[in-house]
């Protein structure tokens, strides 16, 4: 018997009626997902005066990894944040979502980097992960050059992107740099094992369903099992959470990713660790990113940005 779900938000519930549901994934149904483009970026701009470059960068096979950078005008020893996209690790670009952090160039004049990682299952293991942070380590080598305070870059993203980044935040830890002011995980995808109440509770079709998450999984994984498994790919196996910036952590109560986010969270408090926790009452996964306007979201996102803004 599938558990009781908990309520979404009435005002979610009526802007989502007629949203279709996502389909059971198979590899032709991604392929028709990932030729869905975002919208353009001088959309996702709109009007603003910025500074835009195109930059690649190398990773360590020789691939070219494409970074898009937004600056505020006369940006000086600013605050930074390298964005990182949602998919499920296995769609998306670097322009999804963006209207996040565009608020945070808007609101603190914050320079934005937003990373085209490679998608699973092109790769696997934790090579999604080394893409991030060639982006951020790209970034604190470069910091003088942008305008950005290096004492100040924050490592941020939504979904699959948000669990890519916390593996971003140990793989810095781990080696000593780059720096981080903070880690910004949106619903974030942390749990390979999948085997939470909330991802029990949402089977079948959905924004992001129980199955939906299996897949993207398995394709991230490719043939990786058990202890196997780093932490970098999934932080939740990550054995040691202390020394980790400041994490604020957010999900919906009616989410897959909810139970997941609130554990990691706690481990991190566990370890000595500063984290703020949110769960919204009511909010699916990425509800704030697919209705902005909505109540709820404009609590979620002005509760993020105030906690951000205090942080820089």
């Amino acid at each position: 018997m599938t558990p009781v779900r908990p309520a979404v938000d009435a005002e979610l519930r009526a802007l989502s009626a007629d949203l279709p549901l996502m389909p059971e994934l198979t590899p032709e149904v991604v392929a028709t997902l990932r030729a869905i483009p975002s919208a353009p970026l001088d959309t996702l701009l709109g009007g603003r005066a910025v500074e835009r470059r195109e930059v690649t960068v190398a990773a360590e096979d020789g691939a070219e990894i494409p970074l898009t950078v937004l600056m505020p005008p006369g940006a000086v020893d600013a605050p930074c944040v390298v964005w990182i996209h949602g998919g499920g690790m296995i769609m998306g670009d670097r322009f999804a979502n963006l209207d996040i952090p565009l608020e945070w160039l808007d609101r603190f004049g914050a320079v934005v980097v937003t990373v085209d990682y490679r998608l699973a299952p092109d790769v696997t293991g934790t090579t999604l992960a080394e893409d991030c942070y060639r982006a951020l380590a790209w970034t604190a080598g470069n910091a003088a050059d942008l305008g950005v305070d290096p004492e100040r870059i924050v490592v941020a993203g939504v979904s699959a992107g948000g669990g890519l980044a916390a593996g971003v935040a140990l793989m810095a830890r781990d080696r000593g740099g780059p720096a981080l002011a903070a880690q910004v995980l949106i619903c974030p995808m942390l749990d390979h094992r999948d085997a939470t109440t909330s991802t029990l509770q949402f089977t079948g079709p959905g924004v992001w369903s129980r199955e939906m998450n299996a897949y993207g999984w398995r394709a991230v994984l490719g043939g990786l099992t058990g202890d196997d498994v780093p932490a970098y790919v999934s932080p939740a196996v990550a054995a040691d959470l202390s020394g980790l910036p400041p994490a604020y952590v957010d999900a919906g109560s009616a989410e897959v990713f909810r139970d997941e986010d609130v554990a990691y969270a706690t481990r991190v408090w566990a370890a000595g660790g500063r984290a703020d926790l949110h769960v919204w009452d009511g909010g699916f996964h990425g509800f704030d990113a697919l209705y902005p306007a909505a109540a709820l979201s404009r609590e979620a996102r002005r509760t993020r940005t105030a906690w951000l803004e205090r942080l820089l």
